[in-house]
């Protein structure tokens, strides 16, 4: 590779790992402002926030729809009526639990 092709593609790497950074932060700053919650098994496959449970690292790497130990961040006071199909209510959780 060239030093002329080095540059822009080492320029576009950097700035997809500055927006991801600050998405992190965005996510973090909500939660600790009390806007929103942690709402477990409504994620849906890879899209789920950070700290997915047991054999998966943070964000982006739950491996079903709806995993039970996966949380997506929702606005306060609307994880409990938010769909889930594999929550015993139905619904999702303000805590990890078991899938039905």
């Amino acid at each position: 590779m060239t030093q002329s092709r080095a540059i822009p593609t080492t320029a576009a790497a950097l700035a997809l790992a500055l927006g991801s950074a600050i998405t992190l932060i965005d996510t973090a700053v909500a939660a600790e402002s009390g806007e929103m919650e942690k709402c477990f098994g409504v994620a849906l496959k890879g899209k789920n926030d950070c700290a997915a449970g047991p054999g998966t690292s943070c964000a982006g790497s739950s491996k079903v729809d709806h995993q039970a130990n996966a949380w997506k961040l929702v606005p306060k006071g609307t994880c409990e009526q938010t769909a889930s199909t594999t929550s015993p209510t139905g619904y999702g959780q303000l805590m990890a639990f078991k899938a039905q």
